[in-house]
């Protein structure tokens, strides 16, 4: 037994007794519940009653999983479309309860819960930090943004759930985060990748640094994050940091989890159906292709979600994994076909980038990627920024520091572009989602 199987057993929740399912069993349940909710979306929402009857589909054509193909498509925009309600397949009297997108390039995203279905959100929850290894004997810190925002009380319920002890702090007073930090004893956080960064930088400056704390593990998601980045954090903090991922649209955060052996995100696809399909053409692609991550609902009772377009590019992985769970995982995820952008013919992301930097001996992981169009050509600039000690440096030094970081992007995309280096400090810090390219490509 490896010693990661030896770990997970150890703390086994058996609330993450469907991770384990034989996989003809699981198959089953997924065939069940699919037909069920396509019965129900087609007869409760009119959109998706319209397509599928455009197509030629009916609930009864559903016989097995492959038939999935045959479903329409659901993407972002039919969701602003039919703001607010317009998704809901229950009555208002049934929904105990809406979260929203921020709303800032448009109409917001508004998505809905039975109380079945807040259930079924905390169980995901509690799979997911059984999959982190937290227990019921932690003391977690919820820095997750509390109200409309899907995470904080996604994250809330799961964890009271589980039977940790939960602090809400939600996000911001980075100060008064390091304070309970320290004083309540703190043995796990939740947050977004890049305000943790931040916490470690407040914590060094107040002379509390993390590696001298109780906490052990970071339940990290909400924003994508590159595997050098899980290393830098580890490395800085001294913690275990898990990647969790999810979205709105399908649950909020809970839709995958990284285990203890990090090798992927397991799917609970038992509530949520996985496929891989070519970003291009929307043909399904067979596990381990790299392609666009789509997810069916299976047990979503307020507002199902049929075949929804993450925009996420990963693949399906179905090879064992040592922590002995049976349900597939995908790949970190890194980028998102929207991310994308196209300097000189080559398809960036800005996942390469950030890879790239942290490559670097003594980088830190602040970073903008400032797009603008000079003639008619899209031009990139890298700013980095790097610390005190470095930036007071020789120029010379600073010199050799700023063709590393160029060399280091040119190895991953295959083109050099140009990397300026900025002070300490002068890069804006998020307490949510990190802003990383900033597009002004039709300023003036």
């Amino acid at each position: 037994m490896t010693t990661a199987t030896s770990n997970a057993s150890s703390l086994f929740n058996p609330t993450s007794a469907p991770d384990y399912l034989p996989v003809d069993q699981l198959r089953c349940l997924q065939l069940q519940r699919l037909q069920r909710i396509v019965r129900r979306a087609y007869e409760n929402v009119e959109l998706y009653r319209t397509r599928m009857v455009e197509r030629g589909v009916a609930p009864g054509d559903i016989q097995s999983l492959d038939d999935i193909a045959a479903l329409p498509f659901t993407v972002k925009t039919d969701l602003r479309d039919t703001y607010p309600f317009g998704m809901f397949a229950s009555p208002m009297n049934e929904i105990v309860r809406t979260h929203a997108s921020s709303g800032t390039t448009g109409k917001p995203i508004v998505v809905a819960y039975t109380q079945d279905d807040i259930n079924v959100w905390k169980e995901v929850m509690v799979r997911t930090f059984a999959c982190c290894s937290l227990h019921s004997g932690d003391i977690v810190q919820n820095a997750y943004g509390y109200g409309l925002f899907t995470g904080g009380l996604g994250a809330h319920y799961g964890l009271e759930t589980l039977g940790a002890t939960v602090i809400p702090i939600s996000g911001g007073n980075t100060a008064r985060q390091i304070m309970v930090m320290k004083d309540f004893n703190v043995t796990a956080i939740c947050s977004t990748p890049s305000y943790f960064i931040h916490l470690m930088e407040k914590a060094n400056e107040m002379g509390i640094p993390l590696k001298d704390l109780p906490l052990r593990a970071g339940v990290f998601g909400a924003e994508p994050w590159t595997s050098a980045m899980r290393e830098y954090v580890e490395r800085e903090a001294g913690i275990k940091a898990y990647d969790i991922y999810g979205l709105s649209e399908i649950i909020g955060p809970g839709v995958a989890s990284a285990c203890c052996a990090q090798e992927g995100l397991h799917i609970f696809e038992d509530h949520f159906y996985p496929e891989i399909i070519d970003p291009e053409t929307g043909e399904v692609l067979p596990d381990g292709e790299e392609g666009e991550l789509v997810f069916t609902t299976l047990s979503k009772w307020a507002m199902p979600m049929l075949r929804y377009r993450t925009r996420d590019i990963t693949t399906l992985m179905t090879e064992p994994c040592p922590c002995g769970r049976s349900i597939r995982r995908i790949a970190r995820i890194g980028r998102r076909s929207d991310d994308m952008f196209i300097i000189r013919g080559v398809n960036v992301f800005p996942s390469q980038i950030e890879e790239a930097l942290l490559r670097v001996e003594g980088a830190v992981p602040h970073y903008q990627i400032i797009l603008t169009r000079d003639g008619g050509l899209d031009q990139v600039e890298v700013e980095v920024e790097v610390t005190a000690e470095l930036f007071t440096d020789s120029v010379k030094g600073m010199e050799v520091l700023q063709k590393q970081f160029v060399r280091a992007i040119a190895d991953i995309i295959g083109i050099r572009v140009a990397v300026r280096l900025v002070k300490p400090q002068s890069i804006p810090r998020s307490e949510g989602k990190a802003k990383r390219v900033i597009d002004k490509r039709n300023e003036g």
